[in-house]
């Protein structure tokens, strides 16, 4: 592991993992990309990561003026170790996460964005063909707005990501990684073979035909044992979410 990405593991079982060549923005070279691939590998005993970007940046994408390989095609599998981590992951975006960089945060379970942060797919731009931002950004906002984004390059600042369902939260700057770590924690207090097999459940089902998507839920959800949870249990397991509802909430008597 070298010092182009950080991790940092917590207590309670989130790990957070910095892209950190702040002066290149965090742009991904050979090294970086290497690093990257490594960082998942190695917290995937975590119940929870948290990919950010040392400041000013989330990821400017590859960095075209010292990539260290001729070949694109060389790179270490940075995005596609993300995408395919089987802990759960969270895109915390503090700054610009263009290109390769979006693409990152696009392969997070979801994004949660700084008040700073800008995104933009500029492939065509740079005349590359775009990778996985072509499958991952319609299923985020849509095929009309995902083309608009894709076909101009533009940038969307933060409050329109979050409009368009780009960004599930935006907020202060500096509040960033404590919000982020804070629904990480959240997460990582679920059952791990639960939220595993949600999440494959969300991605087998997410394309199909309603009645057959239904159809493979109950195949995942009985395969696993996840239908025949007793009175008791549930009950039990009430009790520590209306307590939970309370403490987020204490102003409320309902």
């Amino acid at each position: 592991m070298t010092d182009t990405v950080l991790i940092q593991q917590h207590d309670d079982g989130v790990a957070v993992i910095t892209l950190n060549r702040p002066a290149t923005r965090n742009a991904v070279d050979v090294e970086l990309a290497g690093a990257l691939v490594d960082a998942v590998a190695a917290c995937q005993d975590a119940r929870c990561i948290v990919v950010t970007g040392a400041d000013p940046a989330f990821c400017a994408g590859l960095d075209l003026r010292n990539l260290g390989t001729d070949k694109l095609s060389d790179l270490p599998p940075f995005i596609h170790a993300v995408s395919v981590s089987q802990v759960p992951t969270i895109a915390a975006v503090n700054g610009a996460a263009v290109t390769g960089g979006f693409e990152i945060a696009l392969g997070c379970d979801f994004i949660v964005a700084s008040d700073r942060a800008r995104f933009a797919d500029t492939h065509v731009r740079v005349g590359v063909y775009p990778g996985p931002v072509l499958v991952e950004l319609p299923r985020r906002i849509g095929m009309a707005k995902a083309r608009e984004m894709s076909m101009t390059g533009n940038f969307v600042d933060a409050d329109t990501a979050l409009r368009i369902g780009l960004a599930n939260h935006v907020v202060p700057h500096d509040d960033l990684l404590p919000f982020t770590l804070d629904l990480a924690a959240a997460i990582a207090e679920q059952d791990t073979t639960m939220i595993a097999e949600m999440r494959r459940d969300w991605d087998e089902t997410g394309e199909l035909p309603i009645a057959d998507a239904h159809r493979r839920h109950r195949e995942i959800a009985e395969h696993f044992g996840f239908t025949g949870v007793g009175s008791d249990t549930l009950r039990k397991n009430m009790s520590a979410v209306v307590e939970r509802a309370h403490r987020q909430h204490p102003d409320r008597s309902n």
